[in-house]
């Protein structure tokens, strides 16, 4: 059996059985406290407590947050609190802990170690009304806790558990709680009745009047003297709402009674009420106790008392010991009776409060003539300990107090366990001797700092963020007065962070400036200047001093002014040289450090009216927002703030909208008046990852929860709106729900006992609503059928289950069966015992996972034991890959949440109506060969097998119908755009968009919560425009800047096909989109979908003449195979008159000379390398031209590569990635020809049946190179040259500044996968922008996604640099491993992607960078390359090192691909996580970095190491792999 070694252990186990809530208090998010670790174990294991059937909730809190605050929600909804905290946080607590007292709350309390340790903290509260209890050992912390509960159940009185937990490390383990005695112990019934009673709502600030009474029944005649407290059947508890008189006071809430009650008492009957009720008293109390306390004892052989005596029952003196006891107790015990201590007794308080003076008297043996009292209190504030008072008070009066012992009190420091015994002595010596002295002080005042771990504040990381733009804007202006590490003499880091300080501060230093330019006055006519130029710019500077834009241009002038004089006076005025600026003043809110207790902060900063600018960070998740304390709700702050009307409000979020937070934080900084900016930073943890952090905001701020805007009250003056709404992809949407909200609001306020329902209808009960309509809708449609009835429900992610399920209910419906088709999640769950048959279909996602859409369906089965499913008959067909985990351990993965289901939904009760079906994609017709054998079984058990007349089913249709139908590529397109009730287009459309360069997606980071609340997804298209080579003019870059900004999400996108994408860009704001992308001269149309897509070209213009000549063959490719289509121009560039904008042509009539109606089978794509650089992956396309110069240095021809192709399905060995296969050379003035007629071939014999066959590579080796190359040969006219020969030495860029033949200059800049966007750390956009503002050459993507700027003349040359140093765009201090990297973009937006990628990479070689210093290899550069899944859209097919995504966190590592992008790799590890990653390429780089040979780049040292073997052809890529699949299930 699991044994306990902590009190904290012992205690946190208890709290957490015994509770609804536990508020673990934790020095922060991140850092567990002696109780939380254990706690969050429970949660995990969801472990049930003892007063429901719901596991406990856990909530944590800071402790610097005033966490206290947070009890009154929980106690307002009736649920059993409990709090786990360190007694640093009761002092800053005791507002509320007079409240709390009076609900049935416990606090276990383990006790600051600092000086070893501090019981002043509970001696400081013990006129608060609680009840206290103590435990000393490992044993006694499990009973205590355990009577801490029942106690407050039965008295409905807050109980506080305090122990120091040092006192018992030595302690021997102890076995666990028993559920059974627990459940005796606690008053389950009272418990339920409390939770039963109504919802109230508490706040910190009103008091309710609720004391905890006693019902007294069956009361006798009047005048009959009975005590009834001593009979348990007499007496209840009652939870009182109402006040009471002012005489009807409850234990504790005075000295006198709180601090001692030295004689029980006796209730005498004066009335003949059947019932009558008053408040708990420390009788009531103790008889409970005792009660509780005798049904302890039996199964723990263990008694306790409110004062506990231990020692010889003659003893003549005692030691009352208010603190530790485990030292002296070790050292009393090992001693014999002949010890010098064996006359001496111990004494100690179970029971502190209520102090019961009359049971410590009966504690005491007649004994003990001399008491020593003891404290653990060295922050002792009176001159005479509260314990010591209490002692004498119980002892000194009463009938006793003749003959009461002698009392010394004494305080005990910090003790090492070495001098116990010489304590000891002294305490003995000095209790016995004629004059003792009193206070003595025992043991070290303070502790050895070395014993002491204590946590000090620090600013979460991803703070730096929002710190890093108040830096960047204001720079040597900022002046932050309450920031963290500001060293405040005499004042405590805590105390010097609260913002209600700094704003004292503020107003001090505000003063402080108004009395230095007084002194600037003085000074101006002074004559000790040393010489006569500071007095004319003082006098400057002072006539506008009040001036913000004037002082801070003079200021730098005037303190160099007074820096050359040297004067005395000079210099003292340069010792406030920061006054001569005028200041951007700023104070901090934030719960991690700078917290502003009720907000006090806040309003005292709008109440003043001062020109102070408020920063307030929340940092509350959105995934997390339904366990909001609304007393901590910072969004609120907007809105009070507002009401003001002299108030700048602002309400940011960095990771949602960089720009919106700077002109936030300008706008209020020229705001003259308070001004108040809400930040919001959303983590679960203060390590959290920016990753994180960006997922939560995006949920936050798309959903409204959080909605971005500005208000400025004086924008009336100036004939502007106040208010400013910056969430724009929901901007309308959000309006909206600002108005609903307030009504609501309203609502609430008028009619509190209704809140909860029109906040949940608003809300949560939205998306059941539209289950139970389309559930209805269902059963009206089918009332009119005859037959069986029969539910369909699917789960799917990628559409295969869906078309399955859809496919199955319309051969139902042939079949005469009711037939209802719906998704898990859209299904009314309670329906579920009352269907007849029920069909389930389900797809596998990631390790054996359900699709998001049936995720919250198996969540209600899987955890709902009372579902009764014994009247349905069910059917489970499962589609999944049994290879796609590989390794045997993982083949529970394979079709694992159909034969959850099937196993589950048995168990519940349902009859079989077929064995569950399997389908396998790795069956000759994949899922399908599995279906076809399980369907026919679901007729047959339905009875519905043998029905004649079924029609012929259509066939499914194809992108190929889809394109023949399409008109040309018009499809409904139009009508769509048109369509303002969804973000989306038609789903046929959706293919078309994509020949028009454009992508239906929607952000898969906000799917799960946008379906939660009832919204479609978050549809928004991705853009890519079609840029020949690359290359873009300034005045290009600066439209597609504007572009991200005013239709994006204000980042770009720089692509492996050396282009630009956008992203995020709404429906509502395509066409804006596209018209500015034409603007510019610039298009989008074969940017995607099956045809020739951007063709790409070398950028690096080392030679630049030969570059100009290939780049021009680059753009004669691209417009010679362009759709002629009209379609794009129809339905994109209207002018405002509705008519066509000419922008490409004249054409009227539409046809495709070369690509027909149907287009090619599949997309394709073209590109050009220049020796000796390979950077754009030549081998991995449809068509790969290795550029030729002739003799004078000028093009000549091309080699011809044909039948590259990245794309892979995983597990699928008929789909395989493919380098291009040499066709021979072809003249400059022909290859537009040749290309067109290698198209041709791939037009007319290319798969059109089989996507994922269709492209180019299928082609060739269905055909062979030989016969290919004749096709293309036949329909040239002529042959291919021999090739020409060349040499490549690497795939990767060059970074740094080059000097081309004509002595133009080119930076090549690292832009990391390609992201061009804004960060805190980063401005690189704002940057690039304010180049190309003044740059007047050209910027060239390159194909891995960095940026060249090109064609820099000498005589700016200083100018660009000095821009680059300045944006941090010239740093090029990165790791080899890092600047060879490239990744897509994957998850949020890809709909394809299993896995993260461009998000992920950067962390994952940061975790590889210290083992690359280690071995001597950080400059070496290693080919990486990342992707969220296997379309290779970052070509990791040819990377020497490669991860591929399979499931989310889980990638594939290929290994041993060519350095120059001649080579394929080949999978080394399937379906691993980081942690195996980095265990695999830690030591693989250390022995790369030992065993290598001279030059010999990493690809070629893992296949000759016999790591991997090498691939010679993409049809051997399957082969010979490190790792083999097994079969074996």
């Amino acid at each position: 059996m699991t044994t306990i070694k902590s009190a904290e252990e012992a205690v946190a186990r208890v709290a957490y059985v015994c509770s609804d809530v536990v508020l673990s208090v934790q020095p922060a998010l991140g850092i567990n406290s002696g109780f939380s670790q254990y706690l969050h174990a429970n949660v995990s294991a969801r472990k049930p407590g003892l007063n429901g059937k719901d596991v406990p909730e856990v909530q944590v809190v800071r402790h610097n947050v005033d966490p206290l605050l947070s009890a009154y929600q929980i106690l307002g909804v009736r649920k059993y609190l409990s709090v786990t905290a360190p007694s640093s946080i009761l002092l800053t607590s005791i507002p509320h802990l007079y409240k709390l007292a009076q609900y049935p709350v416990v606090l276990h309390i383990v006790l600051d170690p600092q000086n070893g340790p501090d019981f002043s903290d509970i001696t400081a509260i013990r006129q608060t009304g609680f009840i206290f209890l103590q435990s000393e050992t490992i044993k006694e912390a499990q009973d205590i806790a355990i009577t801490s509960h029942a106690l407050a159940i039965k008295t409905g009185k807050g109980v506080i558990h305090f122990f120091d937990p040092e006192n018992s490390a030595a302690d021997r383990p102890i076995p666990q709680e028993n559920p059974d005695l627990v459940r005796n112990l606690l008053d389950l019934d009272a418990a339920r009745s409390y939770q039963r009673r109504r919802e109230t709502s508490l706040t910190p600030y009103v008091d309710d009047g609720r004391r905890a009474e006693v019902v007294e029944t069956n009361m006798p005649q009047v005048g009959e003297r009975v005590n009834h407290v001593n009979d348990p059947s007499t007496t209840a508890v009652h939870l009182s709402e109402k006040p009471l008189n002012e005489d009807g006071s409850s234990i504790g809430s005075s000295d006198r009674e709180s601090s001692i009650d030295s004689r029980l008492t006796l209730s005498s009957a004066t009335s003949i009420s059947s019932a009558t009720t008053r408040p708990v008293t420390s009788e009531d109390i103790y008889n409970s106790l005792e009660d509780i306390w005798s049904k302890l004892k039996p199964p723990n052989n263990r008694s306790y008392q409110a004062f506990e005596y231990s020692g010889p029952s003659n003893a003549s003196s005692a030691l009352f010991i208010f603190g530790s006891t485990g030292l002296f107790v070790d050292e009393l015990v090992e001693n014999s009776s002949s010890d010098e201590f064996a006359s001496l007794g111990l004494i100690t308080a179970r029971l502190y409060r209520p102090w019961l003076g009359s049971k410590l008297s009966d504690a005491i043996p007649p004994s003990v003539n001399r008491i020593a009292v003891l404290e653990h209190a060295p922050r002792r504030t009176t001159k005479w300990g509260p314990v010591l008072l209490d002692v004498l008070t119980s002892l000194k009066t009463g009938p006793s107090a003749g003959s009461t012992p002698i009392i010394v009190g004494h305080q005990l420091g910090y003790i090492e366990p070495a001098t116990v015994r010489q304590a000891l002595r002294g305490i003995f010596q000095n209790l016995n001797s004629k004059s003792p002295i009193q206070n003595l002080e025992v043991g070290s005042h303070d502790r050895p700092q070395q014993n002491i771990d204590k946590y000090s504040l620090e600013q979460p990381k991803v703070e730096g963020a929002y710190m890093k733009i108040l830096d960047q804007i204001f720079g040597e202006r900022l002046h932050i007065a309450n920031r963290l590490g500001t060293d405040n003499a005499g004042i405590s880091a805590t105390l010097a962070a609260n913002p209600e300080y700094g704003f004292g501060s503020l107003l001090a230093r505000i003063e402080h400036r108004k009395r230095f330019i007084d002194e600037i006055r003085s000074a101006v006519s002074s004559s000790s200047f040393a010489t006569d130029a500071p007095r004319s710019w003082l006098s400057k500077w002072v006539l506008g001093a009040e001036d913000r834009n004037l002082a801070n241009s003079l200021a730098p002038e005037v303190i160099s002014r007074l820096s050359n004089d040297g004067s005395r006076l000079a210099s003292h005025l340069l010792s406030s040289k920061s006054l001569f600026f005028q200041e951007s003043n700023w104070l901090i809110g934030s719960d991690a450090w700078a917290y502003d207790i009720g907000n006090s902060g806040v309003h005292h900063v709008i109440a003043s009216g001062a020109n102070v600018n408020m920063l307030i960070i929340d940092s509350q998740p959105w995934s997390e927002r339904a366990a909001t304390d609304s007393a901590r709700r910072k969004k609120d702050i907007g809105l009070y703030a507002m009401n003001f009307g002299n108030t700048y409000v602002a309400s940011t979020a960095v990771y949602s909208s960089y720009t919106q937070v700077l002109e936030a934080m300008i706008e209020a900084d020229r705001f003259e008046g308070p001004s108040v900016v809400l930040a919001y930073l959303p983590y679960h943890k203060e390590d959290d990852s920016p990753l994180t952090v960006l997922q939560e905001t995006k949920k936050a701020v798309d959903l409204g929860y959080w909605p971005l805007y500005r208000w400025n009250p004086l924008n009336d003056e100036k004939g502007a709106p106040n208010f400013s709404l910056d969430s724009e992809r929901i901007k309308q949407e959000l309006k909206e729900f600002l108005r609903k909200d307030n009504h609501l609001t309203q609502l609430m306020n008028r009619h509190p006992k209704f809140s909860s329902n029109l906040s949940e209808s608003h809300g949560s009960e939205v998306r059941a609503l539209q289950k139970r309509k389309a559930k209805d809708a269902y059963n009206t449609m089918l009332e009119g059928l005859y037959g069986a009835p029969m539910t369909v429900l699917y789960a799917s992610d990628n559409g295969n289950a869906e078309s399955l399920a859809k496919r199955l209910g319309n051969r139902g419906r042939a079949r005469g069966l009711k037939t209802m088709v719906i998704p898990m999640d859209d299904y009314p769950l309670e329906d579920l015992p009352g269907e007849e048959n029920v069909v389930i279909i389900t797809s596998t996602a990631g390790q054996g996972e359900f699709p998001q859409n049936g995720r919250a369906f198996w969540d209600f089965v899987k955890n709902n034991a009372e579902l009764d499913l014994s009247h349905s008959k069910y059917a489970v067909f499962a589609l999944g890959d049994s290879h796609y985990w590989p390794r045997k351990e993982d083949k529970i993965f394979y079709n694992k949440p159909g034969k959850d289901l099937d196993s589950r939904i048995a168990f519940l009760g349902a009859h079989r109506l077929t064995d569950i079906g399997l389908g396998d994609d790795q069956d000759p017709d994949g899922y399908q060969t599995g279906y076809a054998e399980w369907e026919p079984k679901l007729w047959q058990a339905l009875g519905v097998d043998n029905v004649e007349g079924l029609p012929e089913e259509p066939p499914p249709i194809t992108n190929e119908d889809i394109k023949i139908e399409s008109n040309f590529l018009r499809g409904t397109i139009a009508k769509g755009l048109e369509d303002t009730s969804t973000g989306a287009i038609a789903a046929s459309d959706q293919q078309l968009t994509k020949f028009h360069g454009t992508y239906m997606q929607d952000d898969r980071d906000l799917r799960d919560e946008r379906k939660a609340q009832g919204l479609e997804p978050a549809y928004a298209f991705m853009i890519r425009c079609r840029l020949n080579g690359g290359v873009a003019a300034s005045s290009q870059w600066l439209q597609m800047d504007s572009i991200s900004s005013s239709c994006g999400n204000e980042t770009m996108k720089l692509t492996t096909r050396q282009t630009f994408q956008f992203h995020g860009v709404v429906k509502g704001k395509l066409k804006s989109a596209m018209r500015g992308i034409n603007q510019a001269l610039m298009t989008t149309i074969a940017a995607c979908g099956d045809v020739n897509r951007n063709v790409m070209c070398s950028p690096l213009p080392t030679k630049s003449a030969f570059h100009r000549d290939v780049h021009k063959i680059s753009a004669k490719i691209s417009d010679h195979l362009l759709p002629s289509t009209t379609a794009y121009h129809e339905i994109w560039l209207k002018d405002d008159n509705n008519k066509q904008t000419k922008v490409g042509g004249d054409a009227i009539v539409d046809k495709e000379p070369l690509y027909g109606p149907t287009y090619l089978p599949r997309k394709f794509k073209i590109t050009i390398a220049i020796p000796p650089h390979n950077d754009t992956d030549v081998y991995a396309h449809d068509i790969g031209l290795i550029a030729i110069k002739d003799h004078d240095g000028r093009l000549a021809g091309f080699n011809v590569l044909v039948g590259g192709g990245m794309g892979v399905t995983h597990n699928n060995k008929k789909t395989y990635p493919r380098t291009g296969s040499m066709m021979g050379y072809a003249p400059a003035e022909r290859i537009h020809i040749v290309c067109e007629k290698v198209m041709l071939v791939q037009r007319d014999n290319g798969d059109r049946k089989d996507r994922k066959h269709a492209r180019l590579k299928y082609t060739i080796d269905d055909m062979g190179v030989d016969v290919f190359r004749s096709k293309v040969e036949e329909l040239l006219g002529h042959h291919f040259e021999e090739p020409r020969p060349f040499r490549f030495s690497s795939n990767i860029d060059t970074f740094g500044w080059q000097k081309d033949e004509f002595g133009m200059n080119h930076f090549l800049m690292f832009i990391e996968n390609g992201r061009v966007e804004d960060t805190a750390d980063f401005p690189m956009k704002t940057g690039l922008r304010e180049i190309a503002k003044v740059h007047t050459g050209e910027f060239r993507l390159t194909p891995n996604q960095h940026l060249c700027l090109s064609g820099v003349h000498d005589d700016d040359l200083d100018m660009i640099k000095g821009m680059l140093k300045k944006y941090k765009l010239d740093n090029l201090h990165f790791s080899g491993l890092r600047l060879s990297s490239s990744a897509c973009v994957a998850f949020p937006t890809c709909g394809l992607a299993m896995a993260e990628s461009e998000r992920y990479l950067p962390e994952l070689i940061t975790k590889l960078e210290n083992c690359l210093e280690e071995n001597g290899l950080r400059q070496d550069s290693i080919v990486m390359r990342m992707t969220g899944c296997p379309n290779g859209c970052a070509r990791p097919w040819l990377a020497e090192v490669a991860f591929v995504g399979k499931a989310y966190g889980a990638y594939n590592m290929y290994l041993g691909g060519g350095y120059h992008g001649q080579r394929l790799n080949k999978l080394y590890r399937s379906s691993i996580q980081e942690e195996e990653i980095l265990d695999i390429m830690k030591p693989l780089l250390k022995r790369y970095a030992l065993e290598r040979e001279h030059g010999e780049r990493f690809g070629d040292f893992c296949i000759r190491i016999g790591m991997i073997k090498p691939t010679t052809e993409g049809k051997t890529f399957h082969d010979d792999v490190a790792e083999v699949e097994s079969d074996d299930e």
